[in-house]
């Protein structure tokens, strides 16, 4: 079996999140949904993943609270990753200098986007209750985790600006289309750096928690479309068949094309990294290396997300065979080498 290492060597990485390309690489990090709290196999810093050649953008997972944190303050969550952090005073929001040194290393370093997800499946607040209260609420985020403003501001990554925001939201957001708008009218005034707003719905079309955004109001980079968990999934994949009748990444592509505010929008294939990482979709390499090539057929296709890190695989777990699946039946192993792949595609449609 070839390694990580040896498979990289098919197409070369690239530096963080290539719009034009179609052989980007997602990875969540953040919930340690592999469930190892400690040791080799548990998820580990940062930046042991940064720099990794096959990983191109990390969303980090997740920031769950928005408005009603302890003192009015944004709440984040990193599982096992945020044993080292502290809680500023009187709030509920995390001060994590170990993870702003691996931010800055990771985009000056290892060229990688580091984004910032905003929802999963703990938030519960609904969205916010007017379009100037989630105004309000992007104008907060931003002078949180964009670039750092005044002294006054808590800040959990002190002076690192993350690469922009992911809004993946598994429920119904009242008025998300304005807080997502602001942040990209935010990221847009500052012409520093390239920053990214993406969103990550499930594969039914068209996405109830996050269609206010979709529905051509907010003007995304790129979407990691979850194909798993439902019926829409990559396991309802037809091999052989230009018409798929469930699988449905012809019907996001002509979303992109006839209904996005970006009509160039880029979509990423999401996948389990992993059996333990989602209920239903995970499918061995043999199957999906067949799905990526159907779909990189199609304009918007720019590669494949996973969730999450963790169970994607540590460098540290090809030292512990016996407490793994047989590493065959890993995505993560292979997933680069089918990806990074230098062929011109064979049409393109959209």
């Amino acid at each position: 079996m070839k390694s990580i290492l040896l498979l990289a060597t098919a197409g070369g990485a690239t530096a963080g999140f290539l719009l034009n390309s179609v052989d980007n690489v997602v990875t969540y990090w953040g919930q340690n949904s592999y469930g190892q709290g400690s040791g080799e196999l548990a998820q580990q810093r940062l930046a042991t993943y940064c720099a990794n050649t096959d990983i191109d953008v990390i969303p980090m997972a997740f920031l769950y609270q928005i408005t009603t944190g302890i003192g009015g303050q944004p709440v984040v969550n990193f599982a096992n990753q945020q044993n080292n952090c502290t809680t500023f005073d009187g709030t509920g929001l995390l001060n994590c200098p170990e993870i702003a040194k691996d931010i800055v290393n990771c985009q000056s370093k290892y060229k990688k986007t580091i984004l910032l997800s905003v929802g999963g499946a703990t938030y519960t607040e609904g969205g916010f209750s007017n379009p100037d209260i989630a105004k309000q609420a992007a104008e907060k985020m931003w002078a949180t985790f964009g670039p750092k403003q005044d002294e006054s501001t808590l800040r959990p990554f002190n002076s690192a600006v993350i690469d922009g925001f992911d809004m993946d939201f598994e429920t119904t957001v009242n008025h998300a289309a304005p807080f997502a708008n602001r942040l990209r009218e935010l990221m847009d005034q500052d012409t520093t750096k390239q920053y990214f707003l993406t969103a990550a719905p499930q594969c039914p079309y068209p996405d109830l928690a996050d269609n206010e955004m979709l529905n051509g109001s907010t003007y995304f980079d790129a979407i990691f479309i979850q194909f798993y968990n439902n019926y829409c999934g990559v396991n309802s994949f037809v091999p052989g068949s230009t018409a798929q009748t469930n699988f449905n990444f012809e019907t996001w592509n002509n979303w992109a094309r006839t209904v996005s505010a970006n009509p160039d929008v880029k979509i990423l294939l999401g996948v389990p990294a992993n059996t333990g990482a989602a209920g239903t979709g995970y499918l061995p390499v043999s199957s999906l290396g067949p799905i990526i090539a159907y779909c990189k057929q199609f304009h918007n296709f720019a590669g494949v997300m996973m969730w999450d890190v963790s169970q994607a695989g540590a460098p540290f777990y090809h030292k512990y065979p016996d407490k793994l699946l047989d590493q065959r039946n890993s995505t993560y192993w292979h997933i680069y080498g089918h990806v990074k792949k230098t062929n011109e595609e064979s049409s393109v449609n959209g």
